[in-house]
């Protein structure tokens, strides 16, 4: 394995003049991905169901709208290794841009759907079609916005500022939430279409900001010096698949946690108790809002004690909230509803995920660190995707203690990952950074 993370850009070890800039960039793209990732999985719990199959059987309609989300999730990964090779090869910057089109532009496709009332079969055809789209798009930016950020960055605050653009998954999560609070109150398909048809606005913004972007200096630097390689996508493979696996059992925790909460414990509640539902998705905007600022500060805080210790924190955390969540639901009680939900997504899953920008890219060398870190990435994505659908089947078999057992599972496959890694930000490369920054200064 490549690992360069005690390695600074040959530049500055202070980063460039444009981190800051570039982080939250990096971040404004991030949160506009998910706004448009996460309005559909949103619209799958609440809609979808009834709106683009069959309603003679509603259970079916449910496995349904999970089964065209697990669409979108299962193209991430190659998604992913187009992006990470694009990127790795001629820049990150283009495919940042690129990707942002294209999910825009699938998303508002989406929200100009014709439904099965109206044209029948073609309505979920059409659906999932773009559902592929999306998912190509988001693969490959996730991993090109990460390494930016990452590699503006000063040595020794990688982790605040990787943990910037992470933080624009919350962001990203508490607009599409607040978007359909608001949307619900509207007439007929309205109340799912005005969420996808205003996406459009939020992507014209993003797309100023990211194309007014310099550079990553490392990727320059590789690139001035030669360093570039042929196929990043194959190298990655060929010298660090061991890496590319961890990536895998370390995201598989935060993808479970995330969409067996967001998504399937969404729908479960509404199934049996509809009045609650203006009240979850109130909740999980009220957990994506604390989200931000807890991947903040966890990814901060990783550049001050490692990354290791708080990821185990994450998934012991994760673990132990697997069956209280639904424990604390089952009567709807609107107090403990709220409680769930910024636990499992304001904590719990923001913990994870602000230690995962610095933590998974460091995984991996500056010639392949797109392609290895967004694989990963992704292929764990894949699996998350699938989430709710594996959810809906165990509650089916065997009530709700089925979904608790799918995320016991995942974090403990997330445990074993963190435990058998080595740490990639100790004491030991904390010191060396710190010495080689006073001699930096010193000169």
């Amino acid at each position: 394995m490549t690992n360069t993370v005690t390695a600074p850009p040959r530049k500055s070890l202070r980063g460039s003049p444009d981190r800051l800039k570039t982080s939250i960039a990096a971040g404004i793209g991030t949160s506009v991905e998910n706004y448009d990732f996460i309005a559909y999985g949103t619209a799958s719990a609440l809609y979808f169901g009834a709106v683009f199959f069959p309603e003679e059987d509603r259970f079916i309609g449910t496995l349904l709208s999970f089964a065209t989300l697990a669409v979108g999730f299962l193209m991430r990964p190659l998604g992913g290794a187009i992006g990470g090779y694009m990127a790795d090869k001629f820049g990150r910057k283009p495919v940042l841009v690129a990707a942002m089109i294209v999910m825009g532009a699938a998303t508002f496709c989406i929200g100009i759907l014709p439904t099965y009332a109206t044209v029948g079969v073609l309505a979920p055809v059409l659906l999932v079609l773009i559902r592929i789209i999306q998912g190509l798009a988001f693969g490959a930016e996730w991993g090109g916005a990460i390494t930016m950020a990452y590699e503006h960055a000063p040595a020794n605050r990688r982790g605040m500022y990787a943990a910037i653009p992470q933080a624009g998954n919350p962001l990203g999560i508490a607009m599409a939430s607040a978007m359909f609070v608001f949307s619900a109150g509207l007439e007929g398909d309205w109340q799912w279409r005005t969420p996808f048809l205003l996406s459009a606005v939020l992507v014209i913004a993003a797309l100023f900001v990211r194309s007014r972007l310099s550079e990553s200096p490392e990727f320059e630097d590789a690139k001035a010096s030669g360093e570039i390689v042929k196929n990043p996508f194959l190298t990655a493979w060929r010298n660090d698949w061991k890496s590319i696996l961890r990536v895998v059992s370390l995201r598989i925790v935060e993808s479970f946690t995330y969409y067996s909460t967001a998504t399937y414990l969404l729908n479960y509640m509404s199934e049996r108790f509809p009045d609650i539902r203006p009240i979850a998705l109130g909740a999980i905007t009220a957990a994506s809002v604390v989200a931000i600022f807890v991947t903040f500060a966890a990814g901060a805080l990783s550049d001050k004690v490692g990354r290791k210790p708080l990821y185990i924190a994450g998934c012991v955390a994760a673990m132990a909230f697997a069956f209280p969540m639904y424990l604390l639901t089952n009567d709807a009680v609107p107090a403990l509803v709220v409680l769930t939900f910024i636990l499992g997504i304001g904590i719990i899953h923001a913990t994870l995920t602000g230690v995962q920008g610095s933590l998974l890219t460091e995984q991996f060398g500056t010639t392949t660190r797109t392609s290895g870190a967004s694989m990963g990435y992704q292929i764990a994505a894949s699996v998350g995707g699938f989430a709710p659908l594996i959810a809906a089947l165990m509650v089916g078999a065997v009530g709700w203690p089925g979904a608790s057992l799918v995320v016991l599972l995942a974090a403990t496959i997330g445990l074993i990952g963190i435990l058998t890694a080595r740490e990639t930000w100790g004491k030991a490369e904390r010191r060396r950074v710190a010495e080689l920054l006073a001699a930096e200064d010193a000169r």
